[in-house]
């Protein structure tokens, strides 16, 4: 039988997490075992993480953690250095399909990403094709996931569709940009300053909006001839919420994406009814739950990352300790972020 391990791991290593939640400072350098493999997980060891809004929201208590020490991070790519051991898994063809080996390229979806080794359900670990960086994979699993999923399943939007995007010059925004006008849309997006509306239509967008110096509604109407678009992906959440109903068109879609600005208030049905709108506030990991979900998805990702379809724009790659992701955490919630933020956590020289 193959080899299911590499020999000589370290007992301890080193993450980045918390032992309580709460503001920024919360985050520390933590020391701890090197995870002992589950027999249906891969050990992979970590070379990047990506930052994401999500690990705000369990820094800060939003989200439930189970108990502490929490490392922090919900994406990263590495190397494996484990496999599975259990038969069932083994003999899976959803398994068998991955191509995993000792020694090869993944990404992987979970928490406790920012740390030197994870062990990750199989389901969630994802093979990056050759030519694809564990640096730009680390960059582009979530929010390129969240995008091609988002498009797709929540408005599957068609060429011809006019799409609005808040806000268009992030990370996430960059990709909304990129991968709607590949579909054939008009991308109307916002975003807070010219630099960052220049480097939005340099990604596809094709009409900006200054929200701080424009009427966001009167423009998208104008835009529009009056109509509204038919669909909009909504990161910021409760700053933009009620003026979303007046720039969306009869039978549109609005997409909660995220809560850049806050969670958006509890509201009525019934404000639904004047348009006959549909309302949705998807997530990633419910569009790729089933394993051939997952690497349905995240084969047409890295395919479109590969083959440079799709840039993934990094802004900044942070140190692996805590003031690193701390100013990393603080960087991305301060909006004055234009792409991925990544966390270099210990990559080969190669790299």
């Amino acid at each position: 039988m193959a080899s299911t391990t590499t020999t000589q791991l370290p007992a301890k290593m080193q993450a980045i997490g918390i032992n309580q939640t709460g503001d920024f400072e919360v985050i520390e350098k933590l020391e701890l075992p090197v995870p002992q493999n589950a027999p249906g997980n891969v050990l992979v060891k970590v070379h990047y993480g990506g930052v994401n809004f999500i690990d705000t929201y369990f820094r800060k208590g939003l989200y439930p953690i189970s108990s502490f020490p929490q490392p922090l991070g919900t994406e990263a790519a590495g190397e494996i250095v484990g496999l599975p051991t259990d038969e069932k898994v083994l003999n899976d063809e959803e398994y068998k399909l991955r191509g995993f080996s000792l020694g090869g390229k993944v990404a992987v979806y979970g928490l406790g990403a920012f740390a030197e080794y994870v062990s990750v359900p199989w389901q969630k670990t994802y093979a990056l094709p050759a030519g694809l960086s564990t640096r730009t994979a680390a960059a582009g699993l979530t929010q390129g996931g969240t995008v091609l999923t988002f498009i797709t399943e929540a408005y599957d939007v068609q060429k011809g569709d006019v799409v609005l995007v808040h806000t268009v010059a992030g990370g996430l925004g960059l990709i909304f940009a990129q991968l709607l006008k590949a579909r054939g849309a008009t991308v109307i997006g916002t975003t807070s300053t010219p630099e960052k509306a220049a480097i939005a239509r340099e990604y596809g967008a094709d009409h900006v909006i200054l929200y701080k110096q424009e009427d966001t509604v009167q423009r998208v109407l104008e835009l529009t001839n009056g109509e509204g678009v038919h669909a909009i992906f909504d990161g910021v959440g409760k700053d933009t919420f009620e003026s979303d109903f007046k720039m969306i068109r009869r039978k549109g879609t609005i997409v909660s994406v995220g809560n850049a600005s806050g969670a958006v208030p509890p509201f009525p049905p019934l404000k639904l009814v004047e348009k006959n709108v549909r309302l949705l506030r998807p997530t990633l990991a419910n569009y790729i739950y089933t394993p051939e979900e997952g690497r349905r998805y995240s084969t047409e990702l890295f395919r479109l990352i590969a083959t440079g379809d799709l840039k993934i724009r990094i802004h900044g790659e942070y140190p692996f300790t805590a003031e690193g992701v701390q100013q990393a955490q603080k960087d991305l919630t301060g909006g004055k972020t234009v792409g991925k933020l990544i966390i270099k956590i210990a990559p080969p020289e190669s790299e």
